[in-house]
């Protein structure tokens, strides 16, 4: 049962923020922050984002009052949380950003919420299911296929696997035309239990992740939110109205 049960209205969709210090102004101080494309995506899609800060002990608190997750990118989990020792290239742990989003997600899972998680969303849901990730892709595929330009995305193709949720949602089965958006350098090595692969890229490597076993529990390592297609961000809002049996509704931008 997710947070919508009894509440008309556009659907809320919680997005996980970063902590990092940032600059604005004359100020520079820690802060909780998000990418904007994220936001906007959820709006264009006709939903409501509410941004999560990466603190502990707010999921039970926070959970009713929403209708659907998003875990957003970001820097790398931490390779304990998986039984591994940090590669050379594996960015510092924010620990309390893995705590807060672990605990998110399986609150989010145990009530049936639709969840969608992008590049580090993808990763951190396997690894919270027991499965780990490759450190490094450089290292295993032999390319920067997947983040050649630092603070840039790069594009490459995707092969959507027929007869998921994945293809369904996306409307797609084999390559994603015009490839998508894309950086990171980890991926998914071992898939976690119940998990299934919904799509690859032609290297091989996992580009998402689901557990068929739920409506809509989808991981993709691309960035949609800087992409054109606004499919899983409508997906996840028609898994979560699915849900509480409401009816699409029209934001007022004016």
């Amino acid at each position: 049962m997710t947070g919508s049960e009894g509440r008309d209205g556009p659907v809320v969709v919680g997005i996980s923020a970063y902590a990092v210090r940032a600059a604005w102004g004359a100020w520079e101080e820690h802060a909780h922050l998000l990418p904007q494309a994220y936001a906007e995506a959820i709006v264009l899609a006709g939903g409501l984002p509410v941004l999560l800060p990466p603190v502990s002990g707010i999921a039970a608190g926070v959970l009713p009052r929403l209708d659907a997750l998003l875990l957003a990118g970001g820097p790398d989990v931490d390779p304990a949380r998986y039984g591994a020792e940090p590669g050379e290239d594996t960015q510092p742990p924010n620990r309390d950003r893995d705590v807060a989003e672990t605990s998110l997600l399986a609150a989010a899972t145990e009530r049936g919420m639709p969840v969608l998680g992008i590049c580090r969303g993808l990763q951190l849901m396997n690894v919270a299911r027991g499965g780990t990730l490759i450190q490094h892709l450089p290292d295993v595929v032999g390319s920067d296929l997947h983040g050649p330009y630092p603070g840039r995305y790069a594009w490459h193709e995707v092969d959507v696997l027929p007869g998921h949720r994945l293809a369904e949602v996306l409307r797609v089965e084999g390559l994603i035309p015009g490839g998508v958006p894309t950086h990171h350098h980890q991926a998914v090595d071992v898939l976690a239990p119940g998990l299934v692969v919904g799509a690859v890229a032609p290297d091989g490597v996992v580009e998402a992740i689901e557990d068929p076993a739920l409506p809509f529990w989808i991981g993709v390592q691309w960035h949609p939110e800087v992409g054109e297609d606004l499919s899983l961000f409508r997906g996840l809002l028609a898994a979560a109205r699915a849900a509480a049996g409401r009816r699409p509704a029209v934001l007022d931008r004016a």
